[in-house]
């Protein structure tokens, strides 16, 4: 997992009234839970940039004047209209204790069942692991080149080392579904082999 170092600062005041100052000098409410303790604190919102502009997850090191806490970003709320985080969401590692948390999944490969002209359809976005923090992944990577046309990837069929996985083993992740295209190609092949049969061929199987 990539690691991250953010700044913040403990609030001294809670409230509707002092969320709002905050925010309007470009500082992200936050609050972190974990360890029995809830701690309040804000954060500049360029801190959050490289950690809520992509689906990577990151190992953070929350530096709050001058203590630092190892803590993944559980939650981030934004505004309907205007793109503002209003609050977001900490929760504490506690060290040699598993977690769980969803991680995304990284397609690798062109399968080759999309060169037969099917489709690949991804059904699973992001799956649950639980492991000790230093163990998870930035992402889970499949590898679909060989996955012909129909074939697909269940949670049971991927492996990860000191990583388990909480989704249900039958779930499908990936599919290569059949397109019309490939219904008309595999037919037309039908069609070409049936022509190019003998008669006599033909009629000596019927015999």
């Amino acid at each position: 997992m990539k690691s991250l170092v953010i700044k913040g600062q403990l609030r001294e005041a809670l409230g509707k009234k002092d969320a709002k100052k905050l925010r309007a000098q470009e500082l992200v409410p936050s609050v972190m839970y974990g360890n029995d303790e809830v701690i309040h604190f804000a954060v500049p919102f360029s801190e959050l940039r490289k950690l809520i502009y992509t689906p990577s997850v990151f190992l953070l090191e929350i530096d709050l004047n001058g203590k630092i806490y190892k803590a993944i970003m559980q939650d981030a709320q934004w505004h309907p209209v205007e793109e503002q985080i209003l609050h977001v969401d900490f929760l504490r590692i506690k060290e040699g204790h598993p977690m769980k948390m969803e991680i995304p999944i990284s397609i690798i490969g062109l399968a080759k069942g999309i060169k037969a002209g099917g489709k690949l359809k991804t059904n699973m976005r992001k799956l649950k692991v639980k492991a000790l923090a230093e163990h998870i992944p930035d992402t889970i990577d499949i590898d679909v080149t060989k996955l012909g046309l129909g074939q697909s990837i269940k949670v049971g069929d991927l492996k990860l080392e000191n990583v388990e996985l909480l989704d249900s083993k039958s779930n499908v992740v990936v599919t290569v579904s059949m397109t019309r295209a490939a219904i008309s190609a595999a037919n037309s092949a039908v069609a070409e082999e049936d022509e190019d049969t003998p008669q006599d061929t033909v009629a000596e199987e019927q015999a």
